[in-house]
């Protein structure tokens, strides 16, 4: 079924291939997004043990701090792959709505490049763009599968760590797996069940899909430096309803004995994508944010008059004639500056968390505050000096609760606003107050906090301008919010 935000790119035969963005938050051009891959617990530990990763888009929005790349709806069908790859254009049929299988990784690749190339050579006008460099389709990566394949932006953290995306109509509902109540055996037809909530079908059971990269095993927090076959992701028809999950993962060799490796469980989806390095312009702007990476960690209001310890151990190595004691100081100020960027990155985390708290208990305050002008009202209204209302008196006591219960959630609000523009400043709330928004945008669930984000964040900048606490304002502000 079309969605209207679906992207669709045509292509040979008159057929066309339907994608969907993928949107990751984005105020910079080396920003990446921090995200947690693979599972624990699952019995598969060297093959899928949950360990950070980072994914970031290759395009950027016209509007909005965020970039995306896109992936394909459906897994490919036959029909899709015939019409690039066999000499006359197929008759549609309803057999060719199936997943296209049995066809090697190289011939994945090979599909893909002649999509490309005929997609520059007759719509070069609507294929997608990045600061003026066309794009193009390829087997997506890891990261970027398991980043959709989880929801994205459009679920929780708690949703996106858990073992299945969350399915309103169940597993039987969403995807293919093995037995009666499902596949039963038998390959589907693409895109039956209801998709994932980023709109992908299919991106669990039915047909395993080939990944871009090769097959690691894992080591903890990283992977293996032996590099295998190739990766094929999330379970096919075959595959036990018990073990339908997100991290799982496999390795499919490139050849067999008779020659390219081929299966009937393991097809493929096309991610669309664009180049890093388009301009100069880009590329300076890129230079310009890696020279800043790591360098020492100050508030965001902070101005340093003096060199900071990574700028000193640059001078200090390039004074060097020892070339031996020249390198370590590099490698040490590299250390330094790697280990800056990680605490740097923790701290944004931290930064989103304390604007999705202040956010939250804005709403709070609103619901609370509203509820005890209300019990107010009713207090006057009903508990005058010659009421006769024998229930004034627990009237009065639900009133004197409520005030007590908003005052103490005030006072709260007020203390963690505080402490988060003391611990961060301005500059560092400012730029991750974009970043959440974004985040925020594209998670249906949150979505509704966008306006007490903004509310929440004139508080913090009026405190932090003005340097004067401000609960009863604050209080107030966040109520109007009702109205």
């Amino acid at each position: 079924m079309p969605l209207d935000d679906d992207i669709i790119l045509p292509m040979p035969c008159d057929g066309a291939m339907a994608f969907r963005k993928i949107h990751i938050p984005s105020a910079g051009p080396l920003d990446d997004y921090p995200i947690n891959i693979g599972q624990d617990g699952t019995g598969w530990g060297y093959v899928e043990q949950r360990r950070p990763s980072y994914v970031s888009g290759n395009f950027s929005e016209v509007e909005g701090g965020s970039r995306y790349y896109l992936l394909a709806k459906y897994e490919t069908t036959q029909l899709q792959y015939e019409a690039l790859m066999a000499e006359e254009c197929p008759s549609p049929s309803t057999r060719l709505r199936l997943p296209a299988v049995s066809v090697s990784w190289f011939d994945a690749t090979a599909a893909a490049d002649r999509y490309n190339l005929w997609l520059r050579q007759n719509t070069e006008d609507i294929l997608p763009q990045e600061d003026g460099v066309l794009g193009f389709v390829r087997l997506p990566t890891e990261i970027e599968w398991e980043y959709a394949a989880r929801g994205g932006l459009e679920v929780g953290t708690a949703e996106f760590r858990d073992s299945r995306y969350p399915m309103p109509e169940g597993l039987n509902g969403h995807e293919w797996f093995a037995g009666p109540q499902s596949a039963n055996g038998q390959l589907q037809l693409a895109g039956l069940l209801q998709p994932n909530p980023l709109g992908l079908h299919d991106v669990l059971g039915n047909v395993a899909e080939m990944m871009f990269e090769p097959f690691r095993l894992n080591k903890l927090d990283r992977q293996h430096g032996q590099a295998g076959g190739f990766v094929v992701r999330g379970g096919n028809y075959l595959t036990p309803q018990s073990d339908i999950r997100t991290s799982l993962r496999g390795e499919e060799p490139y050849y067999r004995e008779a020659g390219q490796s081929q299966s009937g469980q393991v097809g493929f989806r096309l991610s669309l994508v664009a180049p890093t390095l388009t301009s100069r312009e880009r590329i300076a702007a890129i230079d310009e944010s890696w020279q800043h990476l790591g360098k020492d960690l100050a508030d965001g209001d902070a101005t340093q008059d003096t060199p900071g310890t990574v700028e000193q151990l640059s001078s200090l190595a390039a004074e060097q004639e020892d070339i031996a004691l020249q390198e370590q100081l590099q490698d040490l100020e590299n250390q330094l500056r790697a280990s800056n960027q990680r605490q740097e990155e923790a701290r944004n985390l931290a930064v989103r968390a304390s604007l999705n708290l202040g956010s939250f208990l804005c709403t709070k305050l609103e619901d609370d505050g509203v509820f005890l002008d209300f019990l107010h009202n009713n207090y006057q209204m009903n508990c005058g000096v010659d009421s006769t209302d024998t229930s004034c008196d627990m009237r009065q006591q639900r009133l004197e609760e409520q005030d007590a219960r908003l005052e103490a959630l005030s006072r709260y609000y007020a203390s963690s606003l505080v402490e988060s523009a003391t611990l961060y400043g301005e500059n560092l709330l400012g730029e991750q107050v974009g970043v959440f928004e974004e985040i925020i945008t594209h998670n249906k669930q949150l979505t509704q906090l966008k306006p007490y984000l903004h509310t929440h964040w004139e508080n913090q900048r009026e405190y932090l301008q003005q340097q004067h606490i401000s609960t009863n304002d604050w209080l107030e502000n966040c109520k109007a919010m009702a109205n």
